[in-house]
């Protein structure tokens, strides 16, 4: 009788390992079908949401000291001699903008004044952000930015439109007109590019024009406008120099204002300076 309620109590438990090895076979061979496509599903989806890392730069140098030191302040902008050391220093000191988000938008200002002429210096930060990185990382959102900046200036890229001016001199028709053509009321109005007949007029001035530059930061265009002329006012010249650098963008503008009508400021002075303080902006970048 001992025998029989042993061998009873072992066959229950024998037929309970076996349905139980049973199910486990089972669950294996379902992870192995669909189990398996689930699981790589699972994690190319996981590889397509991870956001973009952010952009390199985090936050904003000060702008009035940021790549603008003193010398150069002082090649770009004229001090009266009517102005105490104390001005001096302030004039030179800059103008923070208002900001309200120190770590996005920053901006300085800067004038100069003297008896032939008024220079105004402006420069600005602006850090882009992108609000959803898994569809642009903060430096596609910044080339975003600048892409509409860039289209906003009408600016022919890569480079400027000088190019098929060389064409023009090469009939030998037209160029008995040439002298007429250069000292007409219109050549003295800024080019989009280089100028048409540089040895027509050895006095006009030189234009260089706006255009895309490509020696600065990871890409950036210029500006160079002259205002109409008058009968009693002088042509002001802005240059307006904006670059791109990973998730920041940089704007600065240049403007020379004579006193004097009739005085032209020239392009290629006003253009080497901005260009120079628009490098040591990006250079503070780099390092």
């Amino acid at each position: 009788m001992q025998r029989k309620a042993v061998r009873r109590r072992v066959l229950p438990g024998i037929a309970m390992l076996t349905a139980l090895a049973a199910g486990a076979a089972g669950l294996t061979g379902c992870t192995d079908g669909s189990g398996g496509g689930s699981t790589s599903d699972s994690k190319a989806g996981g590889s397509a949401a991870v956001p973009a890392q952010p952009g390199k730069y985090r936050s904003l140098p000060a702008p009035c000291k940021a790549g603008v030191d003193s010398k150069k302040l002082k090649g770009m902008l004229p001090a009266g001699d009517s102005l105490t050391p104390e001005q001096r220093d302030q004039m030179y000191a800059g103008v923070a903008d208002t900001s309200y988000d120190g770590d996005r938008h920053v901006g300085c200002r800067w004038t100069g004044q003297s008896p032939e002429e008024t220079r105004l210096l402006s420069v600005r930060f602006e850090r882009v952000v992108s609000y959803d990185r898994a569809v642009s990382s903060d430096d596609e959102k910044a080339k975003q930015v600048y892409v509409r900046r860039l289209t906003d200036a009408r600016l022919p890229f890569p480079g400027p439109t000088g190019s098929p001016t060389p064409a023009a001199p090469t009939p030998a028709a037209p160029t008995p007109a040439a002298p007429a053509a250069s000292g007409s009321p219109a050549s003295g109005a800024p080019a989009s590019g280089a100028p048409s007949s540089p040895g027509a007029s050895p006095s006009a001035p030189v234009e260089l024009g706006s255009r895309v530059l490509e020696d600065l930061g990871s890409e950036a265009f210029l500006e160079d406008k002259l205002s109409p002329a008058g009968a009693s006012a002088a042509q002001s010249r802005t240059v307006r120099i904006v670059f791109r650098t990973s998730n920041v963008i940089v704007s600065m503008e240049y403007s020379v204002q004579p006193a004097l009508p009739g005085t032209i400021p020239p392009s290629t002075e006003t253009q080497d300076k901005a260009r120079q303080l628009a490098q040591a902006l990006a250079e503070r970048f780099s390092e």
